[in-house]
C-alpha cells in the first residue's frame, strides 16, 4: 500500500483534474447512454436495427478520428486546445438530446458526441506523459482509468435516482446530463495547465505514408486481424440494456445493468493488466475472450432478469480481461518510430469493424430476436479465440524480462 500512496503522491495535479473531467464527462454520457436505446424504441419508434447502426456509426467515428487527433497535437505543440475543444463539443451535444424528436437528430447528437471523443482522447493520454514524471506514469494512467471508471457507474445509478424522482420521464434526465458535462469542461479550462512545450522536445510528425504502413510487419496484420474478429464478437453494450428490458426490466431500472457491467469491469481490470505484464499477455487475452462466450450464451439462453444480471457481470469480466490488451499486443509487435501510426491504424480498423458488427447485431435481433444476436456473438468470439490462437503464435510472448 505504501507504493501506491507514494506513486499517487507524484502524480501532478493537472492528472488528477484529467481525472475528474473523465469522471464527470462519464456521469454526463452514461445518463444518456443507459437510457438511449429504450428511448429510441420506445420514445421516437426507432427500430432495434437502427439503434445498432445509430451505435456503429458513433463508435466508428470516435476510432476514425483519433487517427488524426493525436499527430495534430503534435504538429501544432497546443494539445490543451484540442482536448478542450473535444469536451467541449462532447458536451454541446448533450442538450440535443432531450429535444430530440426524430432518430435522426439522435444520431446526428450521437455523431458530434464521438467525434468530440475522437478528438480529445489520444492529445489526452499525450499530456498526461507531458506533465507527468516518468516515476509515476503508470500511476497517472491508472489514476485517470480508474476516475473515468467511477463515472460509469455513477452515471447509471443517478439515472435511476433521477428516473425515480422524475416519474420515468426520460427527457428530463437527458436535461440534467448538460450540468456534469458543464463542469468536466471548466474542470479542463482552469484546472489542467499545458507545458511550454507539449510535445515533449520531439520534433513534428511526418504525415502517415504507405510506404512506412508496409515496414509494420505481418505480425502487426495479424494483430489487426484478430482484434477485428474481437470487434465483431463484442457489439455495442446497448444490446445489454435492451435484452435488460426484454427480460421485464423497467425502464427505470435498466440502467442497472450498466452498472453491474461497469462495477465488474473495474474490479477486474487492474488485476488483470498486472497480470498481464507477468505471464504471456496472450493468455489473459484467450480468457477474456473465453468469458466473453460464456457471457453472450447466458444472455442467449438465460431469460431473467437475474440471468440477464449475471450475463452482465460476465461481460463486465471479460473486458476487464481485454481492455488494453489488445492495445499492449500493438506495442509488442510495432516496430517504436511506427508505434503512433500502428494504433491509430488500429483504431481505425476495429472502429469500422463496430460499425458492420453493431448493424448486424440490430439486424439479427430484428429478424430472429435477441437470441441470434448473442448467439452470434458467442460464434464470433470462438471464431476470434481459435484466430488468436493460431495468427498470434508467432508473436513474442510479452514476458517481462
Amino acid at each position: 500500500m505504501r507504493n501506491v500512496r507514494t506513486g499517487l503522491s507524484a502524480v501532478p495535479r493537472g492528472v488528477w483534474a484529467l481525472g475528474f473531467v473523465s469522471l464527470f464527462t462519464d456521469i454526463s454520457s452514461e445518463m444518456i447512454h443507459s437510457l438511449l436505446p429504450v428511448f429510441l424504441v420506445t420514445g421516437l419508434g426507432a427500430s432495434v436495427a437502427l439503434v445498432g447502426l445509430i451505435e456503429g456509426i458513433a463508435e466508428a467515428t470516435a476510432s476514425v478520428t483519433k487517427l488524426f487527433s493525436g499527430w495534430l497535437s503534435d504538429r501544432i505543440g497546443k494539445r490543451k486546445r484540442i482536448v478542450l475543444a473535444g469536451y467541449g463539443l462532447a458536451a454541446l451535444t448533450k442538450a440535443v438530446f432531450p429535444l430530440a424528436v426524430t432518430p435522426f437528430e439522435v444520431l446526428g447528437a450521437r455523431f458530434a458526441d464521438r467525434v468530440g471523443k475522437g478528438i480529445r482522447d489520444a492529445p489526452r493520454d499525450a499530456l498526461i506523459a507531458d506533465i507527468t514524471p516518468l516515476k509515476a506514469r503508470g500511476a497517472a494512467y491508472g489514476l485517470r482509468q480508474a476516475l473515468d471508471t467511477v463515472g460509469a457507474v455513477l452515471g447509471p445509478l443517478l439515472v435511476i435516482a433521477l428516473m425515480t424522482a422524475f416519474s420515468g420521464n426520460m427527457r428530463a434526465v437527458f436535461a440534467w446530463a448538460v450540468l456534469p458535462a458543464a463542469v468536466s469542461v471548466l474542470l479542463l479550462a482552469i484546472g489542467v495547465e499545458e507545458p511550454r512545450k507539449a510535445g515533449g522536445g520531439r520534433g513534428a510528425q511526418q504525415p502517415i505514408r504507405w510506404a512506412e504502413v508496409r515496414g509494420l510487419g505481418a505480425i502487426f496484420w495479424m494483430v489487426v486481424g484478430v482484434g477485428i474478429l474481437f470487434t465483431m464478437a463484442r457489439f455495442s453494450e446497448a444490446f445489454l440494456i435492451l435484452r435488460a428490458g426484454e427480460a421485464g426490466l423497467s425502464a427505470t431500472l435498466a440502467p442497472l445493468v450498466m452498472v453491474v457491467m461497469s462495477t465488474v469491469y473495474a474490479l477486474v481490470a487492474a488485476p488483470a493488466g498486472s497480470l498481464s505484464d507477468r505471464i504471456d499477455r496472450r493468455l489473459v487475452l484467450a480468457a477474456g475472450l473465453t468469458m466473453l462466450i460464456v457471457a453472450d450464451l447466458v444472455l442467449a439462453l438465460v431469460t431473467s432478469v437475474a440471468g440477464v444480471l449475471i450475463g452482465a457481470a460476465l461481460w463486465g469480466a471479460h473486458m476487464g480481461l481485454t481492455q488494453g490488451l489488445l492495445a499492449a499486443l500493438v506495442a509488442d509487435v510495432a516496430p517504436e518510430r511506427l508505434r503512433g501510426t500502428a494504433f491509430g491504424l488500429f483504431n481505425l480498423a476495429t472502429g469500422v469493424t463496430l460499425l458492420g458488427a453493431s448493424g448486424v447485431a440490430g439486424l439479427l435481433w430484428s429478424v430472429w430476436g435477441s437470441s441470434a444476436t448473442f448467439l452470434a456473438g458467442a460464434g464470433f468470439a470462438a471464431v476470434a479465440l481459435v484466430g488468436a490462437i493460431a495468427a498470434l503464435r508467432r508473436a513474442p510472448p510479452s514476458i517481462p524480462a
